[in-house]
């Protein structure tokens, strides 16, 4: 088909929204590893996720077998309120670079979270509802997740309790005041309201926090109020699939159009929108059908794919949580207070960690003046305002059409456009008036988290 018959954006109907999420861990060969119980050192059962999690989404949490799991009605009802998303072809940022590239984006910011972090909220939201919750606890690190959730729990009369970063907290109080307009109860992490916040500050004081430390908190609040379960926005299984709305509208979209991506690139914190994004490509690769070339983008602050371990690890830093096998900083590793946002996790996706051992899929580490010279370069021609967690797929995204240029390469490259950065203009003012800097942790650095690793029999 003529390129010229490709529109700038590609829009479903709003029947073809997904009606099944995608798992993508029943096609792959080398399944990620149990979560254990830190106690024992055993996988973690049904019974005992339970405690923390909604009884729905422990059974998609543990699922490694069905390739395809039905949405709810009543979800996809909701996902009309803004899906399906539209699919841009980024033909001003093309002729500005130059490049015989093919640029794609799928937006995910049209909706009052900013985010794609909505496709989840409500998913998790319907669950806790459907079974008899009174609320949820959550942690939140640039406010995209507080503020998704805050709206889907505000739609189902649910309590909504979330704990937001110190930094974040002081540095977006618009995002916080988002989520107290939808009902929520916030709360900078760490905090002197839980037993796991006191013991973080008298072990760091005046700490910034970290998603860890935010994690620890809100778990402690869901276990010890009876009607409460806990709710996370990114890293785990169910999260993954939940947001496989985000690649499965992608691909269809692409598909009526005969357009194959040749590189696929997300930002990478937890895994939420990468994986989303990836993962029915990436079920095509692990069934022999197609190859891609994946590459996830995260912060030099916070480099957990390019130089973490591969072992278990707490997924908090209070040490509550079961332990996942992950590429990780280590629990204890609190991150510089810069401005990549709700990239600041210790480790990465158990399911996504995986894939990248597998070495079917590859990671970059960028520093974030650059990401916010991509974002700005990227703002001016297209019109839209990336979040700073985007605009890390966007500069890797323009470096590989830049490649093309210089080798005459006719690419085509699909990025995911998390969210808009609306709330991110204190990050943005600190770029314009010169005033950010890059922070890389150096190996020392790096050690201090790492020995704060567990112990678990097998690992090294």
């Amino acid at each position: 088909m003529s390129e010229k018959t490709i529109p700038y954006k590609i829009y479903l109907s709003e029947n073809e929204i997904p009606d099944k999420w995608y798992n993508v861990r029943a096609d792959m060969k080398n399944k990620p590893a149990p979560l254990l119980d830190p106690g024992t050192g055993k996988p973690m059962t049904a019974e005992q996720l339970g405690v923390v999690f909604c009884e729905e989404l422990v059974q998609q949490e543990l699922n490694d077998t069905d390739a395809y799991i039905d949405i709810p009605q009543e979800i996809r009802d909701f996902y009309k309120m803004y899906r399906p998303a539209p699919l841009v072809r980024a033909y001003c940022l093309e002729k500005a670079l130059g490049t015989p590239a093919k640029i794609y984006y799928k937006f995910e910011g049209n909706n009052i979270s900013g985010s794609h972090k909505l496709n989840s909220a409500i998913a998790q939201a319907y669950y806790a509802k459907k079974q008899g919750l009174k609320g949820v606890t959550t942690e939140t690190g640039a406010g995209q997740w507080g503020t998704a959730l805050s709206m889907a729990c505000a739609y189902l009369g649910l309590d909504c309790k979330v704990f937001m970063v110190k930094v974040s907290y002081e540095q977006k109080p618009f995002r916080r005041e988002v989520m107290r307009t939808y009902g929520a109860d916030v709360t900078p992490s760490p905090s002197m309201t839980t037993e796991v916040g006191r013991r973080i500050l008298e072990a760091h004081p005046g700490t910034t926090g970290s998603l860890g430390c935010a994690i620890s908190e809100a778990v402690e609040v869901a276990t010890s109020n009876p009607g409460y379960r806990y709710v996370l926005g990114s890293v785990l299984n169910q999260v993954l699939l939940h947001q496989s709305v985000i690649g499965l509208e992608a691909k269809a979209a692409l598909d009526k159009y005969g357009v194959k991506p040749d590189v696929i690139i997300g930002c990478a914190g937890g895994g939420s929108n990468l994986g989303g994004l990836i993962s029915p490509f990436m079920g095509e690769k692990l069934r022999g059908e197609k190859d891609y070339q994946f590459i996830a983008v995260e912060p030099a602050s916070c480099p957990s794919f390019t130089r973490g371990k591969f072992a278990y690890d707490f997924c908090d830093t209070g040490m509550i949580c079961p332990l996942a096998k992950m590429y990780t900083l280590g629990s204890g590793f609190i991150p510089s207070a810069n401005h990549a946002g709700g990239l600041r996790f210790h480790g990465m996706s158990p399911t996504l960690s995986q894939l990248y051992h597998d070495g079917l899929m590859e990671a970059r580490a960028v520093e974030q003046t650059a990401v916010f010279a991509a974002a700005e370069q990227f703002a001016r021609v297209e019109g839209i305002l990336p979040a700073p967690e985007s605009s890390h797929a966007i500069r890797v995204a323009i470096d590989e059409a830049i490649k093309c240029k210089e080798t005459g390469e006719e690419k085509t490259i699909l990025f995911g456009l998390t969210g808009t950065g609306y709330f991110d203009m204190v990050a943005y003012q600190k770029f314009n008036d010169h005033e950010m800097s890059d922070y890389i942790p150096t190996d020392e650095d790096l050690e201090q988290g790492f020995k704060g690793l567990p112990v678990v029999p097998g690992q090294e």
